[in-house]
């Protein structure tokens, strides 16, 4: 399984991986925004995106390429080691994904 991390903190990567090595899924840290996140977006199993650390733009343009590739997103203000650990666990244990959360119906 392969998760793509869109924010976040330089110093807490290291971590990161750790806590995602633990759990047996592959991370892909992107701590800014990158241009064509499209297509490095594609071929993951989920996205969580740490909204406190990224631009709104570069928000809009991850969700949008979530949702025309049909990846889960998981959105969180919070960008701390606790956090991302209890995504991880949501997604390893196939828990619902927060995807819809601003769409209205």
């Amino acid at each position: 399984m392969c998760i793509v991390v869109i924010g976040g903190m330089d110093r807490l990567a290291p971590h990161y991986r750790k806590e995602a090595k633990r759990l047996g899924i592959t991370l892909r840290l992107f701590p800014r925004f990158e241009r064509d996140m499209q297509q490095k977006l594609c071929n993951s199993d989920g996205v969580v995106l740490f909204t406190g650390k990224i631009s709104h733009a570069g928000r809009r343009e991850a969700i949008n390429a979530a949702r025309r590739h049909n990846i889960p997103l998981y959105q969180f203000h919070t960008c701390g080691l606790c956090t991302l650990r209890d995504c991880l666990h949501c997604c390893a244990y196939g828990a619902a994904p927060f995807r819809d959360f601003d769409k209205k119906t």
